[in-house]
């Protein structure tokens, strides 16, 4: 089997940025790659129910879909003989819904492009960086590595407006993760904390503001002889207290969700990948349920 055909079902990114960070279930995010391998891949996807736009919120009664879809690029490197690799991702997203606020029914529909994020991560334990005839004899063992994620406020945002589809702040998330293969199983697990400047333009020029959120999430993929896998997949968070002109508001997070992947070669260098995740265990808002399909193409 090719090279191409060995990591191409590897590398698949979530595109649902914005203002939903902590929510990410994407396998595979520390797995061993080829050096100088390029990725590009296209998403869809649609969420729908209590699909918190902000920190400040649960809106009572909220009722939300949001179609979403973009583009993203991956590209591995080595430094100081060590894999790195860069993603960067802009997705386009339609809002609908309805919610109760002050007691009245309300609806609202936004359409537009969300906040770009750009992730760079560099494996600091057993992934050198290996060319393309080296990574066909390479096995993976124990890897550790640590990432630094950056949501840049791209995003369409009315500072009136309660919800949008952008955060009109920046995010910066640190995050150290594992992964380790076993024959056909492979586990991994991810730790790391958003950090948010402030929305000085927060329903008509009041300042939000946003404690860490810290994140933690794991996932167990099974590979089959033909290197389509499944993943069994689930995430925590908790914190982000929210306050609007340094008056806390009366939530925070403590969430739990779930969720399934299934990756499948249709060509050489190509895959599809279907992703399923919804809300197990929640306090406030993040009661939802997503779906996606992407497509990646995968070129050395």
């Amino acid at each position: 089997m090719s090279v191409t055909n060995r990591i191409c079902f590897t590398c698949f990114f979530l595109l649902f940025a914005g203002r939903m960070q902590a929510q990410e279930l994407e396998p595979r995010t520390y797995a061993a790659l080829p050096s100088n391998l390029s990725v590009i891949a296209i998403q869809a996807g649609t969420l729908a129910g209590n699909v918190v736009t902000d920190p400040a919120l649960p809106i009572n009664n909220l009722d939300v879909t949001t179609y979403v879809g973009g583009i993203g690029f991956v590209r591995t490197f080595g430094i100081a003989g060590k894999l790195a690799r860069i993603t960067a991702s802009l997705p386009f997203a339609a809002i609908s819904g309805t919610a109760t606020l002050n007691g009245r029914d309300t609806a609202a529909a936004r359409s537009g492009f969300g906040d770009a994020r750009i992730r760079f991560g560099i494996n600091l334990i057993g992934s050198p960086a290996l060319d393309k005839k080296q990574f066909t004899h390479y096995t993976q063992d124990l890897v550790v590595g640590v990432s630094i994620i950056t949501s840049i406020p791209t995003g369409l945002y009315y500072p009136s407006k309660l919800i949008n589809i952008g955060s009109n702040r920046w995010g910066f998330k640190p995050e150290v993760g594992a992964s380790k293969r076993f024959d056909r199983i492979y586990v991994e697990a991810y730790a790391g904390v958003w950090l948010y400047t402030n929305n000085t333009e927060y329903l008509g020029g009041k300042t939000l503001t946003q404690d860490p959120l810290a994140s933690f999430q794991a996932h167990i993929c099974y590979y089959f002889k033909n290197q389509m896998w499944l993943s069994v997949n689930g995430n925590w968070f908790s914190g982000g207290q929210a306050y609007i002109n340094n008056s806390p508001t009366a939530y925070d997070f403590d969430n739990w969700r779930v969720g399934a992947s299934w990756s499948i070669p249709i060509a050489r260098g190509q895959s599809i990948k279907l992703q399923f995740h919804s809300g197990a265990f929640t306090t406030n808002g993040y009661n939802y349920t997503a779906f996606s399909l992407a497509y990646q193409y995968v070129f050395l």
